[in-house]
């Protein structure tokens, strides 16, 4: 892969810092709940032999007490798209090469009442350069106290670079994530932005406040349920609500597609699947 560039190296770094951040914070959730839980970490790259496509990440895994499973990864690739796909990547219809790096994170935790959550960010370059990404809350069991602090931590920080910003953002955040096939949602919302192109430090400081509000609100959800008493059915509810999860990351979502068409690592791309699901 070509050296990055000043500013693919600031987007890196940046990624990269805000893993070990959010890491952090999840790990003290753990030994708060009396769980020696720990991040395990595995380096992967996809150098060939010509140099020209390469780069890599490394996928943080924890499974503890209250986060069943979470998933952090941090990826930074670079080569050339296929002509097929390239025409579906934006700016890269003329040139295929590209650059991307970027946070991914998903957490299914044990508790029905704590939701799941879903947070990426990402930086790519083609023949034009821009952020995307966002953040959605999944609950399997809602609460409008939850939803409402999600969602006002990210207005907030929506109008602190743009006053369209979260009006535009969350209704693209619902027209995403929506499951066709059931005629539901994926989960009750958040924002989701992408093709944010204009002056880089504009974009990437909104892209950092994206990633403070999620640092700062969802450790804050979590504690608050993280100990409230639940049933089998509660447990029932969740493992159903988590196969609609599933279907929509296989069949619908970007980033899964993303991921396996630029030879991405498998293990790191299929990590938002749940650890347990029901069907039927």
């Amino acid at each position: 892969m070509e050296p990055l560039d000043p500013q693919q190296q600031a987007a890196r770094a940046w990624f990269e810092g805000l893993r070990d951040r959010i890491c952090a914070a999840f790990e003290a959730i753990e030994r708060e709940a009396g769980s020696d839980a720990r991040f395990e970490y595995q380096p992967w790259d996809r150098d060939d032999a010509g140099g020209e496509t390469g780069g890599g990440g490394v996928r943080g895994l924890m499974k503890g007490a209250v986060f069943e499973k979470v998933g952090v990864n941090v990826s930074t690739v670079g080569g050339r798209f296929s002509p097929e796909f390239a025409r579906t990547i934006h700016g890269a219809g003329e040139d295929p090469r590209f650059f991307a790096t970027g946070i991914s994170l998903v957490a299914h935790m044990a508790n029905p009442h704590v939701p799941a959550v879903h947070m990426n960010t990402r930086f790519l370059c083609t023949t034009k350069r821009w952020f995307g990404g966002g953040a959605d809350l999944n609950p399997p069991i809602p609460y409008e106290e939850d939803t409402a602090d999600f969602h006002a931590r990210l207005r907030a920080a929506c109008a602190a670079h743009d006053q369209t910003f979260y009006d535009r953002f969350s209704k693209w955040a619902d027209d995403y994530f929506y499951i066709p096939h059931r005629g539901v949602h994926r989960g009750v919302g958040g924002i989701f932005y992408d093709h944010l192109e204009g002056p880089f430090e504009a974009s990437f400081a909104f892209t950092r406040e994206v990633g403070e509000a999620f640092l700062d609100v969802f450790p804050k959800l979590v504690r608050r349920r993280m100990g409230t008493p639940f049933t089998e059915a509660d447990k029932a509810r969740q493992l159903a609500w988590r196969g609609r999860y599933a279907e929509f990351n296989l069949i619908y979502d970007r980033g899964t597609l993303f991921g396996l068409r630029t030879g991405g690592n498998v293990d790191a791309i299929l990590m938002s699947l749940p650890p347990v699901a029901t069907w039927g």
